[in-house]
């Protein structure tokens, strides 16, 4: 890829990490910058891709480094029988924090999680503390079976209050949901997938409409392999949503070793921002700090980046 004027940071690169070769992309302006590693969501859901369409702004104050995890985007493409467990993945992202650690002469590496990133991020921290400079939580999922409670019991309770008799027979077509325990199978997707609709059309959840897929085509990283990877994610990471499906932080002391800062969506019911905010006030951390970004649903950063940013500068300014 091209390097872009006034970049001086700005270049990908497939680094041999835990036994495979893995795609990370650097962007930034200044190596004295504290580095910040982007752990995207999913599981499997790449957004190295999305970088033009949040990020310029940040580069200011961090070089910003995307990991495409293993069983994602272009790692995945490289090492297509390799497949990810929480093990190997945890094993993973130390190896890229050493990685870039020695890369840029750093002590500590500041981590960003988005969604499921901020599972993988939390844990990272609970087990290593002595790694992370701090952490952000971005949607960050804190119980997988409450998230989907609470979202189906929005969703309800907004089709009841439009009178949209339509939207409510499709509800109650879909039967229990999401029932006592979230097992990733095909029942559970297609009622997931029937949910997520529902919610988007009343602007609760992440729409993946033509706008998004033209940011994807216009990265200067894009490749057609990263469709054939977007496809092939459920099926390359059922050990991790077999992990997921399971997952509540709240059954551990939410005490960490690291500040903690969560940015939210104010209109974020894929992961609600209501349970971020309930578990929020029973952390305790060296510093923590919490910010409520309005008409923004779970793609944060994208649908208010100006506002995230705000929010991103005054951690910096806080952590100096």
């Amino acid at each position: 890829m091209k390097r872009e004027a006034k970049r001086p940071i700005c270049f990908t690169e497939y680094v041999p990490i835990n036994g495979i070769r893995q795609f990370l992309y650097h962007r930034g302006t200044n190596t004295d910058n504290p580095v910040m590693l982007f752990l995207h969501g999913g599981p499997g859901s790449a957004e190295s891709l999305f970088t033009r369409t949040f990020q310029k702004r940040w580069e200011e104050l961090y070089t910003v480094v995307h990991w495409d995890q293993r069983g994602t985007g272009k790692t995945l493409t490289q090492n297509p029988d390799k497949l990810p467990t929480m093990e190997l993945l945890m094993q993973d992202l130390s190896g890229v924090i050493q990685y870039l650690k020695k890369k840029y002469d750093k002590r500590k590496i500041v981590l960003l999680g988005h969604s499921w990133g901020s599972v993988l991020g939390t844990l990272f921290i609970r087990k290593h503390p002595e790694e992370a400079a701090y952490f952000i939580g971005v949607g960050p999922v804190i119980s997988m079976l409450e998230n989907e409670r609470i979202g189906y019991n929005k969703v309800k309770e907004m089709i009841e209050q439009a009178g949209d008799h339509k939207s409510l027979a499709k509800l109650k077509s879909i039967g229990e949901y999401p029932g006592s325990r979230i097992v990733f199978n095909r029942e559970f997707l297609e009622k997931c997938t029937k949910i997520r609709k529902l919610q988007g059309k009343y602007n609760l959840a992440l729409k993946l409409g033509l706008g998004t897929w033209l940011t994807v085509f216009k990265s200067p990283i894009f490749q057609f392999s990263d469709i054939t990877a977007f496809i092939k994610i459920f099926k390359a990471n059922a050990k991790l949503h077999e992990f997921l499906g399971d997952f509540d932080l709240r059954k551990e002391k939410s005490e960490y070793q690291v500040p903690v800062y969560y940015i939210l969506g104010g209109n974020d019911w894929q992961a609600p921002y209501v349970l971020a905010q309930q578990y929020y006030e029973e952390i305790k951390a060296p510093n923590k700090g919490i910010y409520l970004i309005p008409d923004a649903g779970h793609m944060t950063m994208m649908d208010q980046p100006d506002l995230f940013y705000t929010a991103l500068y005054k951690i910096y300014e806080g952590e100096r």
